[in-house]
C-alpha cells in the first residue's frame, strides 16, 4: 500500500486476535483528509453562540457495530438523519466496495447497495439535492483512481459520475454554497502531491478543470468559510515535503490565491470552522516525522495564523467535530507507535484551551466520526496497530 505519513510506512503486518481465532490482518493507518462532505463539518455555518469558559464534559457509549470492520473509510450525513459510511479497507487488508448506512433512531448499521469500485482513501460529499458524491481514492492495484460514484438514499443505489480530471487519492472535496464541489489535490501515481482542481457540477453530473493550486499538495486539509471561500492548509508537495503554506480559492473567480503560512509544517491536520468565522488547525506530522500535539487558528479576516494551546496528547489520523455548543471534539487518533489513542478533548474557542473529555471505548485511528442531527457524534470503525474495528460508538456532549 503506498501512503504518505510515517504511521502508515512503519510495520502493521500483525496477528489479529478475534472471538473465532487468530487471523492474519494488514491494518493501513493512512491519514485521512479531511473536507467538508458531512458529520464533522454539517454544523460549521451554525449560529450557536460562542463558547463560555464553562466545559461540559461528555462520554462514548457504545451503539451496533458495522456490517464489518474497515478503516480508511469515509462518511456523509443524509438529508434523513441516517449515516452513509462508504469503503475503505477490512481487517485483511482489502480494499472494500461495500457502504453501510448507519440509523440513529435504531443504533444500527444496515448494508446499503456497494460501489461499482472498490476503493479506499476517497472522498464523500452530500450534495445539496441529497444525493452523495464518491471521488478518487486508490484501489487494489494501489493506483489512484478517476472515477467517481454517486449514491441515491431514495434507491439505495450507486452509480457512476462523471470522470475526474486525473487520478487523486488523499485529496479534499469541498461543498461550495452554489452547490458545486471543489476537489483539490491529492496523491498521484507516483505518490506525487497534485497541484490541480476540478470542480463539479451536480446539474450535468460532470466535471470541469478549475484553477490550479499555488503547490502540490496530498494530505492537506480543507475549510469552507463563511464568505464562501475555501481555505486549504499543509500537506506534502510534489517531492513529499510537508506544508506549512496555505491558500484560499475563491469560487467567484476560479483562482487559488496565497494566504498567510501556517505556525508550523503539518499534514494529516484536521481543519474545522468554529461559529466565529475562524478555523482551528490541529495536530497531524511534521516534516521532522514527528507528530503533533500543536494547534492553531486561521483568521480569514487578517489572512493570519496564531498559535493556540496545545492538545493533550500528539494525534494524526484522528477527527474533530464542531458541537452544537460551538466546541469542537477531537477524537483518537494514533501515537508515534501506531498504537490507537483512546482519548478524546474539547477545544473551547473562547479561551483557546483544550480539556480532557470522556475517553473512546476502543483506542481507534482513521476512523469516521460524524455530528448528527441531534448534536451527539458516531464514531466508527477505524484501527490501531493490531486491529481494524467493525465497532462504533456515540459521544454525548
Amino acid at each position: 500500500m503506498r501512503l504518505l505519513s510515517r504511521v502508515a510506512s512503519v510495520a502493521l503486518v500483525m496477528s489479529v486476535v478475534a472471538a473465532c481465532g487468530a487471523q492474519t490482518a494488514t491494518p493501513n493507518l493512512v491519514v485521512p483528509t479531511p473536507s467538508l462532505t458531512s458529520g464533522a463539518t454539517s454544523l460549521a455555518s451554525g449560529t450557536t453562540a460562542a463558547p463560555t469558559s464553562a466545559v461540559q464534559l461528555g462520554k462514548f457509549t457504545r451503539t451496533g457495530s458495522l456490517t464489518g470492520p474497515r478503516q480508511s473509510q469515509t462518511d456523509g450525513l443524509l438529508a434523513d438523519g441516517r449515516v452513509l459510511i462508504v469503503g475503505g479497507q477490512d481487517d485483511n487488508g482489502a480494499t472494500l466496495a461495500s457502504a453501510d448506512v448507519y440509523d440513529p433512531k435504531t443504533g444500527k448499521f444496515t448494508a446499503t447497495g456497494s460501489m461499482k469500485t472498490a476503493r479506499w482513501g476517497q472522498t464523500e460529499t452530500v450534495l445539496q439535492d441529497g444525493r452523495v458524491l464518491i471521488t478518487g481514492g486508490e484501489n487494489e492495484d494501489e493506483i489512484p483512481l478517476d472515477t467517481t460514484e454517486i449514491y441515491d438514499p431514495t434507491t439505495g443505489t450507486f452509480t457512476a459520475g462523471g470522470k475526474m480530471s486525473v487520478g487523486r487519492v488523499s485529496h479534499t472535496a469541498t461543498l461550495l454554497q452554489n452547490g458545486k464541489v471543489l476537489v483539490a489535490g491529492g496523491a498521484d501515481v507516483n505518490n506525487n502531491g497534485i497541484a490541480s482542481a476540478d470542480l463539479f457540477d451536480p446539474s450535468t453530473n460532470t466535471f470541469t478543470a478549475t484553477g490550479k493550486m499555488t503547490s502540490g499538495r496530498a494530505s492537506q486539509a480543507a475549510s469552507l468559510l463563511k464568505d464562501g471561500r475555501v481555505l486549504i492548509t499543509g500537506g506534502q508537495d510534489e517531492n513529499g515535503n510537508p506544508l506549512s503554506t496555505a491558500e484560499i480559492y475563491d469560487p467567484t473567480t476560479g483562482t487559488f490565491t496565497a494566504t498567510g503560512s501556517m505556525t508550523t509544517q503539518r499534514f494529516g491536520q484536521t481543519s474545522t470552522l468554529l461559529n466565529n468565522g475562524q478555523v482551528l488547525v490541529a495536530g497531524g506530522e511534521d516534516a521532522n516525522d514527528t507528530l503533533l500535539q500543536s494547534a492553531e487558528v486561521f483568521d480569514p479576516t487578517a489572512g493570519t495564523f496564531t498559535a493556540t494551546d496545545s492538545m493533550t496528547t500528539t494525534r494524526v489520523a484522528h477527527t474533530a467535530n464542531l458541537l452544537p455548543d460551538g466546541m469542537v471534539l477531537i477524537a483518537g487518533g494514533v501515537d508515534a507507535d501506531s498504537n490507537g489513542v483512546a482519548s478524546a478533548e474539547l477545544f473551547n474557542p473562547a479561551d483557546g484551551s483544550f480539556t480532557a473529555t470522556g475517553s473512546l471505548n476502543d483506542a481507534r485511528g482513521d476512523h469516521t466520526a460524524t455530528t448528527l442531527a441531534d448534536g451527539r457524534v458516531l464514531v466508527a470503525g477505524g484501527a490501531d496497530a493490531q486491529t481494524v474495528y467493525d465497532t462504533a460508538e456515540i459521544y454525548q456532549p
